[in-house]
């Protein structure tokens, strides 16, 4: 199966999506849930109303979408479900740093985004393996 990656950024004014690896599909809207229904309807209309020689080919085919955040547009995104303490607590990560990080104040090293990448997903692993 393949991936399209799609980019979620936080701009100025809004959230943008856009497919990293297929051209012309954009999307955006004012919260991050508008923004991947944007471009999910981009993806709808371009295969709707497009000759079949006009569609990308991983479109033509079984696919999954992969989101990709920024570091800023993630924060503020689940800002209600990770608290600062406890990205703190899960990476290592000073919390003051979370803060410039959600604000747009200061942009992580590729170091930092990736020790806070791998905290999530080592967290998604233990709760898949959870039972109650």
């Amino acid at each position: 199966m393949k991936l399209i990656k799609v980019i979620i950024e936080k701009t100025k004014n809004m959230y943008s999506s856009y497919a990293e690896n297929v051209p012309g599909l954009y999307g955006g809207g004012a919260t991050v849930e508008e923004a991947k229904a944007s471009i999910l309807d981009a993806i709808r209309l371009l295969q709707a109303y497009n000759d079949k020689k006009n569609i990308p080919a991983i479109l033509k085919s079984n696919y999954t979408i992969v989101y990709k955040y920024d570091t800023e547009s993630f924060l503020r995104h689940y800002k209600g479900i990770f608290t600062n303490s406890a990205l703190e607590r899960i990476t290592g990560i000073n919390q003051k740093q979370f803060q410039h990080y959600a604000s747009g104040l200061k942009k992580p090293r590729r170091a930092q985004a990736k020790k806070i990448e791998t905290a999530l997903h080592k967290l998604g692993s233990e709760l898949l393996a959870l039972e109650l």
